[in-house]
């Protein structure tokens, strides 16, 4: 197996074995030159006179100096080598756990998650890899749940409308005017439905056409509010308007329109009569740049503190008992924020529970300036 830990261990092991074999040679050859030297300057100063040999006691002890250095350097390159393939599992080892974790995520384990105790890259990159199995466990939850819910969602109105047309050609159900009303809404809905699924579909993989193009965001507003006034006012609430010299954005016109009224339908939807929302626009300034900050505030009911993360997820709805009816089909708000973030924009939500709640939509700014 041509594995890294014996490739990292031959390496090292190499790179010390030459090492200590030159230090070793190295020694032994200066030794035996400077021991030479050294006697004959003693005999010299002795005798007056100069010997180039050395006797039998010399010669052992160049020869013990010779052995002691060389079980040195054996001892030195067998630890090397210990050494060497503990640095080398250190490094493999969390890399075949990393490969075991891999094969888990190919089977669908999700969950299964790396442990590596160093403190170091490999420690970095096993965090990383964890968290990333637990974003796409996340996310395959998220994605059976979106079916479930698009399921449920479609069953319903298909059912109502396969039930009625059932009964009406069995006689069971009469064929009046309102009973085709009836029908109509729920193939309306339907139609919804499966429109908004479309556009966010679009959306999140980033193919939605969009038109965009200079546009006066205030205006925009003013006839959003102006739209849905007839509601507020049937259902006593409030619509103030605040609107601020804003500049202009870039924009699908059409597109923040359809935000603008799935924002202002929600505030309208969740807030009791005698309440107030509001809607305002003003400039913005945030990370070093401009941006147009629309705000829908509401006096409502208010969210959780554990529901306000998800708000803008696919059919979620904070408040479980709510029907389709009363609670929509739980998408507008997923649709929101693709809109706005396809567009440079971004969303934000402020909610306190019985206080109510504000959404804010960030649009960049036109860096022509603003306007007069």
């Amino acid at each position: 197996m041509n594995s890294i830990t014996y490739r990292i261990t031959g390496l090292m092991f190499l790179l010390v074995a030459s090492t200590v074999f030159l230090l070793t040679y190295l020694a032994n050859w200066q030794m035996n030159n400077l021991f030479q030297d050294y006697l004959v300057g003693v005999y010299q100063n002795m005798e007056g006179r100069m010997l180039g040999h050395m006797g039998l006691p010399e010669h052992a002890f160049l020869e013990s100096v010779h052995a002691a250095l060389g079980w040195v350097g054996a001892a030195i390159v067998l630890i090397g080598l210990g050494a060497s393939y503990a640095l080398a599992r250190s490094i493999t080892v969390p890399l075949r756990r990393l490969s075991a974790g891999v094969r888990e995520i190919e089977r669908g384990n999700f969950g299964h998650k790396v442990i590596v105790t160093s403190k170091d890259e490999v420690e970095e990159v096993a965090s990383a890899f964890n968290r990333m199995a637990a974003a796409l466990g996340a996310n395959n939850h998220m994605r059976k749940q979106f079916l479930a819910d698009i399921v449920h969602e479609l069953r319903t109105p298909l059912s109502i409308i396969h039930g009625n047309l059932e009964g009406m050609l069995d006689g069971v159900v009469e064929t009046d005017k309102e009973q085709l009303a009836s029908l109509l809404e729920e193939t309306a809905h339907l139609n919804r439905l499966i429109g908004d699924l479309r556009d966010l579909s679009l959306a999140e993989a980033g193919q939605l056409t969009l038109e965009r193009k200079p546009t006066e965001i205030s205006q925009l507003v003013a006839r959003s509010v102006g739209m849905l006034k007839p509601l507020a006012e049937e259902k006593g609430l409030r619509l103030e308007l605040r609107l601020k010299s804003v500049p202009p954005v870039n924009i699908d016109a059409g597109r923040i329109n359809q935000v603008l009224y799935n924002l202002l339908a929600n505030a309208l939807r969740y807030t009791a009569s005698g309440g107030t929302v509001t809607v305002s626009a003003e400039p913005a300034q945030e990370g070093g740049r401009e941006w147009v900050k629309i705000a829908v505030k509401d006096s409502g009911q208010g969210i959780d503190g554990e529901d306000l993360p998800h708000v803008f997820d696919h059919f979620y709805r904070a408040d479980k008992s709510r029907t389709r009816k009363s609670g929509g089909s739980g998408i507008g708000l997923s649709i929101v924020k693709q809109l706005v973030e396809i567009q440079g924009g971004r969303v934000a939500v402020d909610s306190t529970v019985g206080v109510g709640s504000c959404f804010y939509v960030y649009l960049p700014a036109e860096k022509s300036g603003k306007k007069d």
